[in-house]
């Protein structure tokens, strides 16, 4: 059995984003292309975003340190530490409303 420390890793991935230049940090903690779960945490310095891009299947955001928002199409939800956000089925896009690290879980 493996042990991550996910207040650990997006602490990491924080710092990572904000010495990049595009300010966003990843890193897979499970899974990956040959699994049917995947998680991911993602780091986003304040005012950077993932663009609009289609859906990875059926999906959940677990904001692990800051804000953030979650836009599709008109509709718009806010998130902060602690909270779980389902991700809709169509396009979408993540903003970072202050330096916000969270656990993307994607099941294909």
């Amino acid at each position: 059995m493996d042990k991550t420390s996910l207040t650990a890793l997006a602490r990491q991935q924080l710092k990572l984003a904000a010495t990049s230049s595009s300010g966003r940090s990843s890193q897979t903690v499970h899974g990956g292309h040959q699994r049917h779960l995947r998680q991911t945490v993602i780091a986003l310095s304040a005012g950077k975003s993932l663009a609009e891009h289609d859906s990875p299947g059926e999906a959940t955001l677990l904001v692990l340190s800051g804000k953030l928002a979650l836009i599709s199409g008109e509709d718009s939800w806010k998130g902060s530490t602690g909270d779980l956000l389902i991700i809709p089925a169509a396009r979408h896009s993540v903003e970072a409303l202050e330096d916000v690290a969270f656990l993307l879980t994607v099941a294909k």
